[in-house]
């Protein structure tokens, strides 16, 4: 990895990161300042949320409707979504494009004139992305932690927030490596953000659906969503084995192949 390069691309990309933070984080504490409303009226929730199919309340990783009256199950069914599918379209965006954007801004050839190696290239700007997403997962995740802390009315679990915490950031950096492997199969020098979030939206759309319709229940485990567990007021809530094997194999397949990939690559400039 080198060193300036990985400066240069952390620092050109530390305004999109404090964006989409703020904005996460704006989200966040919205969502949970209406927690007291929520449960001043839960007999009128109560009513309204029984009409609604059991599969409406499963996708966002409520079993049971009391569940939602848990501080922390009001955070994961309410908030998460922000950082599921916010969270991986920062990561995807981010990581698709850069690579690919020292071919598409022409600024390929001043790359390549440093005294660099195509595996310093990668490393360097790979480290960026994960770095971000990290530090993206760590302050909004901190930011759902106080704000649980301030409007709660009983304990909750900090051993079930972390966890669902750790998931949020396997995922996140799952989209990342999809969106390292996607941008080294590209031909022609162009931004891929579209294609990016419209595969974010599509694989959460099919999660969305597989818990709604027990017809297609089984569509689901195409979706990396489905690994992640939101059922945080389980007593047996915890890590699965099969979710990690799951996002860390996968993160590091592909971003081993993006690597191989991108070291044979040809660079337009």
């Amino acid at each position: 990895m080198n060193k300036n390069l990985f400066l240069r691309e952390f620092k050109s990309n530390a305004f999109s990161l404090l964006i989409w933070t703020i904005v996460i984080t704006i989200l966040i504490t919205l969502t949970m300042s209406v927690y007291g409303t929520f449960l001043e009226n839960n007999s009128k929730i109560l009513a309204m949320m029984s009409i609604l199919p059991k599969g409406a309340l499963q996708f966002k990783g409520i079993s049971d409707i009391d569940d939602l009256f848990s501080v922390l199950g009001f955070y994961s069914a309410n908030n998460v979504i922000y950082m599921l599918v916010l969270g991986s379209i920062y990561a995807i965006v981010l990581s698709s494009n850069i690579l690919l954007k020292e071919e598409y801004k022409k600024t390929a050839e001043y790359l390549l004139t440093w005294p660099l190696t195509r595996s310093e290239v990668f490393a360097s700007k790979t480290a960026v992305v994960f770095l971000n997403v990290a530090l993206l997962n760590l302050v909004t995740a901190a930011a759902g932690f106080i704000s649980m802390t301030i409007v709660r009315t009983e304990p909750f679990s900090v051993s079930a927030f972390l966890i669902l915490s750790f998931y949020t950031l396997l995922l996140n950096l799952f989209f990342s490596a999809v969106g390292l492997f996607m941008s080294t199969l590209v031909k022609r020098s162009r931004p891929i953000t579209t294609v990016s979030i419209g595969l974010v939206l599509i694989l959460y759309f099919l999660y969305t659906l597989s818990k709604i319709t027990e017809d297609l229940s089984m569509i689901g485990y195409i979706s990396p969503f489905k690994y992640v567990n939101l059922d945080t007021v389980n007593p047996e809530y915890g890590l699965e084995f099969r979710n990690l094997l799951y996002f860390i194999s996968l993160t590091l397949i592909l971003t081993l192949l993006s690597y191989r990939i991108y070291k044979r690559k040809d660079i337009y400039l």
